[in-house]
């Protein structure tokens, strides 16, 4: 009789690891891969409080123009970190490229000094020449992303050698343990002394650019490429349109070609990432290479898309020129205690096997 009891109480139990192996099978199978989140931010002139000798940053000390104090400093590092948190949606992107940096030093303390510390963020960077001092760099979740290999690529001019500006950041790895990624962070000249007598210089940054992205390509067209930034032109500038040569994903896809997804239309917000009296512009776009957008194995983009991150707390009424603008942190050289002068954008990858 207890053995009766005994074998009852073992197919019982077989029957119940049967029926919770199934839905645990069936589940596993209906579940979405794993989402990677890629984000691009214009953080507007993350200095630190320390006159630098080698950098033109005095206006961002206590003493210079800006009155950079340290409780300004931690308030932006704090701003900062809320944008990546709020971006994550509380689970903070698998990479972060950042431009207007002035040092690893600021940097350590976004990722050391916020709740961003829990997520072991670690970081990328390279020293620019440029003569403000401000840099590129990235951090990244060592869970999500494996580094590889990073470089600067130095922007020089042939036709003004003197001039010094951002090196473009090159990082390489593998996203979440199967496909590499090839990332490239941009911040190219700004528009300053007006579009004519500065587009030839973004011209040139995107020919650089192109060199390496191509030799890429070249070499395997499947690579998956992500190039993001602060170009100071927009998708349909000559930079892109002409010397990239991105494109709207809306057609046909070439594996050896680059599309260009803050093209694609944004339901929910019609304007830009920077606002210039009464117009926006896209200035900070993520552009991909064809694998990432057709199907087979490897690197995708969810949606075809970027998306402008446009939250209200990173808004503020145009009492001039109307609607919102960026709640930015400096108005010329009056603080205005908000966050940046740009909108980030942000892309989401998954892996096909």
């Amino acid at each position: 009789m207890k053995n009766l009891h005994f074998n009852t109480l073992l197919l019982l139990l077989f029957f119940n690891f049967f029926i919770n192996s199934q839905a645990l099978a069936q589940n596993s199978a209906t579940q979405p891969p794993p989402s990677f989140r890629v984000m691009f931010y214009n953080v507007e002139n993350l200095f630190d409080i320390y006159d630098d000798s080698l950098k033109r940053d005095e206006e961002f000390t206590p003493d210079g123009e800006r009155h950079w104090t340290n409780r300004k400093f931690y308030d932006k590092i704090n701003k900062v970190y809320k944008v990546i948190a709020a971006v994550g949606e509380w689970n903070p992107p698998a990479l972060v490229g950042m431009c207007e940096l002035e040092n690893r030093f600021v940097l350590e303390k976004l990722i050391d000094e916020t709740p961003l510390k829990k997520y072991d963020y670690r970081i990328v960077h390279h020293e620019s020449p440029d003569r403000r001092g401000i840099d590129v760099g990235l951090i990244y979740r060592p869970t999500m992303f494996e580094l590889f290999y990073h470089k600067a690529i130095p922007v020089v001019f042939a036709d003004d050698t003197a001039y010094k500006t951002r090196d473009i950041l090159y990082v390489k790895g593998l996203l979440g343990g199967k496909d590499m990624l090839h990332i490239f962070i941009n911040h190219w000249p700004s528009r300053y002394g007006g579009y004519l007598s500065t587009v030839n210089r973004r011209n040139q940054a995107a020919e650089i650019l192109k060199q390496k992205t191509d030799s890429l390509l070249m070499a395997n067209p499947k690579t998956a490429i992500v190039i993001m930034g602060d170009f100071n032109d927009g998708p349909e500038d000559e930079s892109f349109a002409k010397v990239i040569g991105a494109t709207a994903p809306d057609g046909d896809i070439n594996l050896q070609g680059y599309y260009n997804l803050t093209l694609t239309k944004q339901e929910s917000w019609n304007n830009g990432t920077l606002k210039y009296r009464e117009n926006w512009d896209i200035f900070d776009q993520i552009v991909v290479s064809g694998s990432v957008l057709l199907p087979g194995p490897g690197i995708k983009a969810t949606g075809n898309k970027a998306t402008i991150f446009h939250a209200p707390f990173l808004l503020e009424d145009d009492n001039t020129f109307l609607d919102v603008k960026p709640f930015r942190t400096f108005t010329g050289f009056k603080y205005n205690g908000g966050y940046s002068d740009h909108l980030p954008v942000y892309i989401d990858f998954w892996i096909e096997n």
